[in-house]
């Protein structure tokens, strides 16, 4: 017989297996076939090209916040990403925010450090924010890729809202319940020894 965790552990593992195959062809620009592809990961923003970004006819990013910008209990930033978003913004790309945090005074924060409206809480992966995102952008779907973390939140919110995706290392944070029993499955661990940029929270 099984343990109730061993079960629990086996059904988990079942579907995210299945959500992960389902999005598999959710990285193909509509307006260029399949010519161009944006890669389905990458460990950091600031490891993506912007070139090819637009060379995939991407004019929009709706980024998510918590353990892809900043780390979940703000002891660390992702390297370069602000930079990375500056250099974005400079090559005309668009810029939204969707975060599922509770800590709204948080969010507005990096909204005016970052200068990107935001929604907050988003209810991803739920599609309603991200065509309330995508229509602030006056952009169509094909035209936008959704950066996060999380499987479950925003690259099935992005294949649900017919976007592309490109999903990042979660940065280093206190994993909850759910993230010790199926974490691997809808995030993938920041690489070790990898470069980590500290955050001083105290500028909330």
């Amino acid at each position: 017989m099984f343990k109730p965790k061993t079960l629990l552990f086996k059904i988990f593992s079942f579907f995210a297996d299945r959500l992960r195959l389902l999005l598999q062809g959710a990285n193909r620009p509509g307006n260029k076939g399949n010519l161009y592809r944006l890669p389905r990961r990458a460990y950091t923003l600031a490891d993506i090209e912007i070139d090819w970004l637009k060379t995939c006819g991407i004019k929009g990013v709706i980024l998510d916040l918590d353990n892809t910008i900043v780390s979940e209990d703000d002891r660390y930033l992702s390297p370069g990403a602000e930079d990375w978003i500056q250099k974005a913004k400079l090559a005309g790309l668009k810029f939204f925010i969707l975060s599922n945090g509770k800590r709204r005074y948080r969010v507005q924060y990096w909204c005016d450090r970052l200068d990107i409206p935001a929604i907050n809480p988003a209810k991803k992966p739920f599609p309603a924010a991200f065509r309330k995102a995508i229509a602030h952008m006056q952009l169509q779907p094909q035209q936008v890729v959704v950066i996060g973390d999380g499987l479950h939140t925003d690259i099935l919110g992005a294949w649900l809202s017919k976007c592309c995706s490109i999903q990042v290392a979660t940065l280093p944070h206190p994993l909850r319940w759910w993230e010790k029993i199926g974490g691997k499955w809808v995030q993938f661990p920041y690489p070790e020894r990898s470069e980590l940029w500290e955050f001083d929270s105290s500028q909330y």
